[in-house]
């Protein structure tokens, strides 16, 4: 079976572009801001549309294009097309712990994919939302969420949940006071039985949460833990509803978290 993996050097989608710029703004802020004006659909551009995306007069972009181009962290092709540059995505694979531990798991993850034939996902925790580091896909899997360098919310994917359940309890309370998306029928969002579904997922070590962020899919999940002990990151399996095999998923992925735990140094842990 052939995995469909997205690459761990596409930009963080879902981010969104900041309002005009204000007087005395930083050109790191402007900077920031013409990198954000690409995603998943618009990974090229003119620079009057990247300009115009970036909420910047064109002399502006094209000064600070010109520069980012000479360091390689942005690429103007011979079309005048502009795209992300390589410089960029391999000062963020030298230099981020949490991108070494998906060098780490990709072995697993493989044998994951290759043993359940599912989509077998990567993430963490990230700015208050989930960031998918890493994706296996069937081909002939048709889900349009968890890309790698994608963003989710928290509350709405499995990986989130099992994240959010090991996580502080001073983070836990500061998400639970956030006003939370009701993004299908089955995400829940009262604060009470958010707080009981993290206590059973603890307990469990798992999480088994249907629709919660799509229509149609369920997520299955466990946590990776770093050698201070802590989660630092969530391996998930995702099924079409009514297909679900969690007496087959979750031994197979609670093997291929503790192996990829050890690997990070953690110690074994008791229930």
């Amino acid at each position: 079976m052939q995995a469909i993996s997205s690459g761990p050097g596409r930009l963080k989608e879902a981010i969104v572009i900041p309002a005009a710029a204000e007087p005395g703004e930083s050109v790191i802020s402007r900077v920031a801001r013409i990198f954000s004006a690409f995603d998943r659909k618009n990974r090229s551009m003119p620079l009057a549309m990247l300009a115009e995306r970036a909420d910047l007069p064109v002399p502006t972009a094209y000064r600070l294009v010109t520069e980012l181009v000479r360091h390689g962290l942005l690429e103007r092709g011979p079309d005048k097309q502009i795209r992300i540059g390589m410089r960029l995505w391999e000062l963020s694979t030298r230099g981020n712990d949490r991108l070494a531990v998906r060098d780490i798991a990709l072995p697993y993850m493989e044998d994951l994919f290759e043993s359940l034939g599912q989509l077998v996902t990567l993430a963490v925790l990230d700015g208050g939302t989930v960031l998918y580091l890493e994706r296996l896909t069937p081909e002939w899997f048709k889900l349009e969420r968890a890309h790698v360098a994608q963003r989710h919310p928290i509350h709405g994917a499995s990986s989130g949940l099992v994240l959010l359940a090991y996580a502080s309890n001073e983070y836990q309370e500061q998400f639970l006071k956030r006003p939370l998306l009701r993004m299908t029928e089955d995400t829940v969002t009262d604060p009470d039985v958010l707080r009981k579904m993290l206590a059973d997922i603890r307990q469990r070590r798992h999480a088994i949460v249907p629709g919660i962020g799509t229509r149609g899919w369920t997520g299955i999940a466990v946590p990776i833990f770093a050698q201070d002990g802590s989660a630092v990151a969530a391996l998930s399996v995702v099924y079409a509803r009514g297909t679900e095999k969690p007496t087959t998923a979750i031994p197979a992925l609670q093997a291929a978290a503790f192996a990829i735990s050890m690997a990070l140094g953690a110690k074994p842990r008791g229930r």
